[in-house]
């Protein structure tokens, strides 16, 4: 995940509109059109009835003919010139929009997406809308409005409803509002309306009309917990700002309307959400419109609390555990300018704000903002800079713990550093002490000291977090005599042991079978072997019997009801000790945590994945935040059998900042990224050697001159870290070079080629640009 550097930003800019830009305006006659498939090109289009071309806006939908289907894309185009022969170019069926559905810098910024992912515009496009609009939802919203006919009119005059009270009635209400009701409207005055409203149509006394409507107007839209309309907000709980606060909040205003990356670095709990929130009010006062990304569905419910709480503006939520309704009435408030704030996930980057003045990213170093499975592997964050830079707005990273490209960017001098140091009223920094395992035998994963401490802390009222990123009951399940261990049948893996359910199952597929009493191969006993939260939990009950227990991960939060429930008894101390995976370290604030516990810090010192590290320390000090938020200090003890490991010293002795100077040397010296620039193309097949044999073709087509575009190398193939997954068979490339224009010159070049050989060897294939692993 790389914040792009003002090179690329300058290069790409000037380029990215050359698909949006007419060939010759003078006199279009073709419409360009881009669909959801994974097509480079758009394809050309006649204007429907004989329309001028140019009075099809570019960003509006259109109904097109493909083959023998039909289909929604998005005008990208105006031509007078076709590849195609001209006899052969069909029609646009209908033009669904009348004015563009996608705002020329929205369709600038996707452009751009497409351009820098390398990933056909069409999917790019579509991946920006909600559901409903792609396929072929109005814009605005639409609402049935029922009003009386002069023969109903005449009818109630005269009595001939009868004894049908209930048609009566409402003739009499729909008489006493000529201009027409809503059906909420109706249902407010009138229970059990549509009865006789159906009776009435065929006799034509009443008559309906679909028009426009605001959609705030529209009842049933809101997003849950959220009216659609302006909070009543409370200025006055503000807290006082630090000078520190103050002077970050000074600068984000001092940047507004123009460029500036600015990187907001805080202890967890020194107040950066009050940065934010004070930003976002500057806007707001101004007319202007916020969007904040934060990185888990998990962190929106209470961000949006606490803005709603503060801000005097209509928020639209926008993230993939909203429904399908919520988000299209949240994506129209968004576009028609009545929601100010937008606040979501990675996907609400492309969100069509008006007015946008200034975007926030929240904890920017998290790896969600990064598309993994699927689509274009964009990264929010990455994206959120983009357009920033496009809009000659200022953006707002937060973290405490800052990736290692923006801390390469902000030493630079491309992004501008803000500091939030620790607030006068909160206690010192955690101590953050090492656990040598070689001197402590675990028992059931947890050392001797470990357990004092805990004993310790809940002795004195404090609470505990045992945190272990490894959910189940145990990584692997294995026989004792002959040694067998209970392998998935779909992929290159073990099946993690889930007690609780009696099952094993499958983190990579989802692959589930019972529990078995004995070896299948051998009929001896089987037993778990290794930790994860449920064994851990379990083992802590057992130490702990009096104690109030709880467990936060995937098995156990499955929704967002069961996150607010778990979170919420630590918050009020009904749960004393806490269990969990990286799900704990998602700033949650439990004031009455005095002790964190890392259970397995050696799994990031040695892993083939080259930001392992990276990731490791940024876990320990996210987590280790959530210890000594308020008067007391906290305690952080890390379980480790290599002490002496230089990352994990420079991080107790320096901190973040120091550890981060290390590991980012050790990238230099090895020419890892943010020092290089990578790329990954992943390639799956139902073959054993397909993807191998795919990827081994594709490197021969590869372009001739290399070091010509810049020293970009391409490394392998090679098998995936799990080769097998799923039932396929996964392997890859890894493309690299010291100049970023250069790589992408050189994907520019070989991608037709890749993507013939795709099609030749009937494999599945994704590139990967500035990839979070290369495993």
């Amino acid at each position: 995940m790389v914040a792009l550097e003002a090179d690329w930003l300058s290069t790409d800019l000037s380029t990215v509109t050359r698909d949006v830009a007419a060939e010759d305006l003078s006199a279009p006659c073709y419409l360009r059109v881009a669909v959801n498939a994974p097509l480079r090109n758009g394809f050309d289009y006649l204007p429907p009835d004989g329309r001028p071309a140019r009075d099809v806006p570019l960003g509006s939908r259109v109904r097109v003919p493909i083959g023998r289907r039909t289909a929604i894309g998005i005008v990208i185009g105006h031509a007078t010139q076709s590849a195609v022969d001209p006899a052969a170019i069909k029609p646009v069926h209908e033009v669904l929009d009348g004015r563009p559905l996608l705002d020329a810098q929205l369709l600038r910024l996707l452009h751009w997406t497409a351009d820098y992912y390398h990933h056909p515009l069409g999917e790019v496009l579509a991946a920006a809308l909600p559901k409903s609009l792609k396929e072929g939802a109005p814009a605005t919203a639409q609402i049935a409005i029922w009003q009386i006919t002069p023969a109903g009119a005449a009818a109630l005059e005269s009595g001939a409803c009868g004894r049908a009270q209930a048609q009566a009635a409402l003739l009499t209400l729909l008489a006493t509002h000529p201009q027409g009701m809503s059906g909420a409207q109706i249902a407010r005055l009138l229970s059990g309306w549509r009865a006789p409203a159906r009776a009435l149509l065929p006799r034509g006394w009443v008559a309906t009309a679909v028009v426009e409507a605001s959609e705030a107007a529209v009842p049933g839209r809101e997003v849950p917990g959220h009216p659609a309309g302006p909070a009543q907000s409370d200025v006055s709980s503000a807290p006082a700002l630090s000078p520190p606060q103050a002077e970050a909040v000074a600068a984000v205003a001092a940047s507004a309307g123009r460029y500036e990356c600015l990187v907001l670095r805080g202890a967890t709990g020194s107040g950066k959400t009050e940065v934010y929130l004070r930003a976002a009010a500057a806007v707001i006062e101004r007319g202007g419109s916020v969007l904040m990304l934060v990185p888990e569905i998990a962190l929106t419910p209470q961000l949006v609390e606490r803005v709603s709480r503060r801000l005097p503006a209509d928020i639209a939520v926008l993230h993939s555990g909203v429904g399908d309704a919520e988000r299209l009435a949240a994506w129209r408030r968004a576009r028609a300018g009545r929601a100010r704030i937008v606040l979501g996930t990675r996907s609400a980057v492309f969100a069509p704000l008006t007015d946008l003045q200034l975007i926030i990213v929240d904890e920017e170093h998290d790896g969600s903002y990064k598309q993994y499975d699927g689509g274009c592997r964009y990264s929010g964050r990455d994206v959120a800079v983009i357009r920033a830079h496009q809009l000659d707005i200022p953006v707002l990273l937060g973290s405490a713990t800052p990736s290692f490209e923006t801390l390469h960017n902000a030493r630079a001098g491309r992004y501008r550093e803000l500091l939030l140091p620790r607030r006068e009223d909160q206690a010192p920094a955690p101590q953050l002490v090492l656990v040598d395992l070689r001197s402590h035998t675990p028992r059931q994963g947890l050392a001797a000291p470990v357990t004092q401490a805990i004993r310790r802390h809940l002795g004195a009222g404090g609470q505990v977090i045992v945190f272990i990123n490894r959910r189940g009951y145990a990584p692997t399940l294995l026989c004792t005599a002959c040694g067998w261990v209970a392998p998935c049948p779909d992929c290159d893996a073990r099946l993690t042991v889930h007690q609780g359910e009696s099952q094993l199952s499958c983190h990579h597929c989802g692959h589930r079978r019972p529990l078995p009493d004995a070896c299948p191969r051998c009929g001896f006993r089987v037993k778990p072997v290794g930790q994860g939260t449920e064994r851990v939990e379990q083992t802590l009950r057992e130490l702990f019997p009096a104690e109030t227990l709880t467990r936060l991960d995937r098995d156990t939060a499955t929704g967002a009801a069961d996150l607010e429930r778990i979170v919420d008894s630590v918050q009020t101390g009904a749960a004393r000790i806490l269990v969990g995976t990286q799900m704990v370290t998602k700033g949650h604030h439990f004031p009455g945590v005095t002790l964190v516990v890392v259970l397995n810090a050696d799994q990031g010192l040695f892993s083939v994945d080259f930001r392992s590290a990276e990731r490791l320390a940024q876990t320990i000090v996210q987590v280790a935040g959530r210890a000594g938020r308020e008067q007391q200090r906290g305690e952080v003890l890390i379980q480790t059998e290599y002490p002496d490991h230089p990352l994990l010293q420079s991080l107790l002795s320096g901190g973040y900042e120091a550890f981060a100077t290390t590991a980012m040397a050790e990238r230099e010296a090895a020419g890892w990224p943010p020092y290089s620039r990578l790329a990954v193309l992943r390639a799956s097949s139902a073959a054993s050697d397909g993807a191998m044999r795919f990827l081994a073709a594709v490197r021969q087509q590869a372009p001739a001159d290399p070091a010509g575009h810049g020293r970009v190398r391409v490394l392998g193939p090679a098998p995936a870290l799990l080769a097998r997954r799923a039932g396929r068979y996964y392997a890859q490339l890894l493309i690299e070079s010291a100049e970023r224009a250069a790589l992408h010159r050189f994907i520019d070049d070989w991608q037709p080629q890749i993507e013939k050989l795709a099609r030749l060897h009937r494999v599945r294939y994704a590139l990967d640009v500035d990839p979070l692993d290369v495993q």
